[in-house]
């Protein structure tokens, strides 16, 4: 894939992959969003109650999002952010249920999941075996057939678990006349599904690779995490004219914190505890909608991870026992 020619040129601290990767992203959002833009909706769910780390703004600060600012985004990471848990597993659940792989898959990719979170490390040959494990799944299907059943997935497993806290922060920059894109590791096509429902703008995610229609089991470059999402954010605010300085972030992980550092009001929601640490340090805001955080969502041990993998795993395949 070329460089794409509305782009300035500069420096590039990203691998090749996260550039090319951002890129895609950026060039698929604003085309889906092109073709298909819906008006904005109004929440699905009413807004949440924000805790001691994230007050209302007091009377002293200026009024953000800026109404009528429209040089200004928001762009919303997805998992644990938007979402309670992650689209990818709420996705693989759906196709389980559909029958796309089998129990042997799925023991493959739950060990795939333990591994990670045991070692604590992206290795890159451990990280590209599991990308191929996933990506084998829809290859040879067509993407309007997985988009059909992203519709279907989001209704069964994601529309109750969207953080009301959040979706209020993202209606908030809507009413202001502001342009609200999701940015995710999980597949474009799902990440767009839910930005639709929400009534967003679009979503920039991992492109997959189709010709003619049909997913070819490849990848655009590498999957939209850490660095390729501050590539897709710089890509699109390049196409839309946006100023950086004037758009916001929102994310839970630390793994964001470079597209959380490439805008000027950067925000840490339910945040992670290397997250929470550099947005105390840097002067960031904290928003955090869980409730037991201490105790459920900060810390926790890895085998307590690992733990609840193998219980989806085993709830998957008794549901595939229960089946025949």
């Amino acid at each position: 894939m070329a460089a794409l020619g509305w782009l300035p040129p500069r420096r590039r601290s990203a691998t090749a992959l996260s550039v090319l990767a951002g890129e895609a992203s950026a060039e698929a959002a604003r085309k889906t969003a092109l073709a298909g833009a819906e008006p904005p909706t109004e929440p699905e769910t009413e807004p949440g109650t924000l805790t001691e780390e994230g007050p209302e703004p007091t009377p002293e600060e200026p009024a953000f999002p800026v109404a009528g600012d429209d040089l200004a985004a928001a762009f919303f990471d997805l998992d644990n952010t938007v979402m309670q848990g992650a689209a990818i597993f709420h996705f693989g659940r759906g196709l389980y249920k559909r029958e796309f792989f089998r129990r042997r898959e799925l023991a493959r990719f739950a060990w795939q999941q333990a591994w990670f979170r045991l070692a604590g490390v992206e290795d890159p040959e451990h990280m590209q075996d599991a990308r191929d494990s996933a990506l084998s799944i829809v290859k040879g299907h067509r993407v309007s057939e997985l988009m059909s059943i992203g519709e279907e997935i989001y209704d069964e497993y994601m529309a109750e678990r969207i953080w009301p806290g959040t979706r209020a922060l993202a209606q908030a920059h809507l009413d202001a006349g502001q342009k609200v894109w999701l940015v995710t590791a999980a597949p474009v096509e799902t990440a767009t599904i839910i930005a639709r429902r929400l009534g967003l703008t679009g979503a920039l995610g991992t492109v997959a690779e189709s010709v003619d229609g049909i997913y070819t089991g490849r990848l655009v470059g590498e999957p939209l995490h850490g660095p390729a999402k501050a590539e897709a954010v710089r890509a699109l605010a390049a196409a839309e004219g946006l100023d950086l300085e004037r758009c916001a972030a929102y994310s839970d992980s630390h793994n964001d914190i470079p597209m959380l550092s490439l805008v000027g009001h950067p925000y840490a929601i339910n945040p992670d505890t290397k997250l929470r640490k550099h947005a105390r340090t840097n002067d960031w805001r904290l928003r955090d909608y869980r409730t037991g955080r201490k105790a459920v969502k900060v810390g926790v041990p890895a085998a307590a991870g690992v733990g609840a993998i193998a219980g989806g795993a085993a709830a998957a395949i008794a549901l595939h026992r229960r089946r025949k």
